[in-house]
């Protein structure tokens, strides 16, 4: 039982100086080991020892790519205006000993060095060239904060400007203008538009009256080819069937009260009208002479003679509804004659 008590004590002894003495360092991390507050060494991963009571650790840096966003940063251009500039910052740290002791703290020395930097680049431009120019300054950012931050063990592997905010006043005057060139790409739009329907328009009612004009014409060559051929069938069939002259005067006449429905303000009488009266009226007295043995008479019709004029300009004529009606009139009587002559040429009971 005596034994116990010191056992128990050197137990406890030896694990206190196995912790101490055992650091076991994670992969991409790195521990800065200082004895007696100075500087020893940096822990790799793995199972390191150090000396109980005389060594610490004093920092445990993590290697690895991190990623710090700044707070948005008032900046003022060329032009005098304030934009609210918000960055991300890409960095890493190659150097643990550097990074623990040539700086107190690093994230914000980056960060002001950041806000000076930008201020002297967007200082120079205006903000049209400010928003259309974060590639250029990403670079030069870049290149100032690698430059800086290297003797402090950092390595800054990218810089982004993630926002650029102007004031109120100069959004709402920059949407007016995007909706103003909106408006006005709409516009030209519209009219590119019309004249191109316009044009195609064009281009149909013209093919469409070309085409019509052709159908037109073909028409009427067709018509006109229609009449000649049927002019010339009827001119061989009168003179195939030997037409004596009291027939073409018949056909004459009868054509004359077509003639005058044509709604003509003045109608001009030919001076064969007199002539044909009295062919096809001696053409069926003579055959009732021939039947009868004694010449018939008939008065003959009283036909309007029209007048000629003293020059080229026409005199009104008589009214055509009065030409129409002695027109018809005058053949009324020839039929009427024709039929009387052939009634009398019949044999009848004496």
């Amino acid at each position: 039982m005596e034994l116990l008590v010191p056992i128990l004590v050197a137990a406890m002894v030896m694990a206190f100086l196995v912790v101490s003495t055992v650091r076991i360092v994670p992969q991409a991390r790195r521990f800065n080991i200082e004895r007696f507050g100075r500087y020893r060494t940096t822990l790799q991963p793995g199972l390191n020892f150090i000396v109980p009571i005389a060594d610490r650790v004093r920092d445990k840096l993590d290697v690895r790519e991190q990623v710090y966003s700044s707070e948005p940063k008032p900046v003022i251009t060329e032009d005098n205006l304030v934009v609210a500039i918000d960055t991300v910052l890409y960095y890493q740290i190659t150097d643990p000993r550097a990074a623990a002791y040539e700086v107190a703290n690093y994230l914000q020395a980056i960060d002001q060095l950041t806000v000076t930097t930008l201020r002297n680049l967007i200082g120079s431009m205006d903000l049209e060239r400010t928003l259309t120019s974060r590639e250029n300054i990403n670079v030069q950012l870049r290149e100032v904060l690698d430059d800086a931050t290297g003797k402090w063990g950092i390595r800054v592997n990218r810089v982004e400007i993630k926002a650029i905010d102007p004031p109120a006043s100069i959004k709402e005057a920059m949407e007016k203008q995007m909706r103003a060139e909106r408006d006005k790409r709409a516009a030209i739009l519209h009219a590119e538009g019309e004249r191109q329907s316009r044009i195609l328009t064009a281009e149909g009612t013209r093919q469409q009256r070309i085409l019509e004009a052709e159908g037109d014409q073909k028409a009427r060559i067709l018509r006109a080819d229609g009449e000649a051929q049927a002019l010339e069938r009827v001119f061989q069939a009168v003179h195939r069937n030997d037409a004596d002259p009291k027939v073409l005067a018949y056909k004459y006449l009868e054509m004359l009260p077509h003639l005058a429905q044509g709604g003509n303000t003045f109608w001009v009488i030919p001076g064969e009208l007199t002539q044909a009266v009295r062919t096809i009226t001696s053409a069926f007295a003579g055959e009732a002479e021939d039947q009868h043995g004694h010449p018939g008479e008939r008065p003959a019709p009283a036909v309007p003679r029209p007048a000629r004029p003293a020059d080229d300009a026409l005199p009104p004529g008589p009214d055509p509804a009065e030409i129409a009606e002695v027109a018809q009139a005058v053949v009324e009587e020839a039929k009427a004659e024709a039929a009387a002559a052939e009634r009398a040429a019949r044999p009848g009971p004496r």
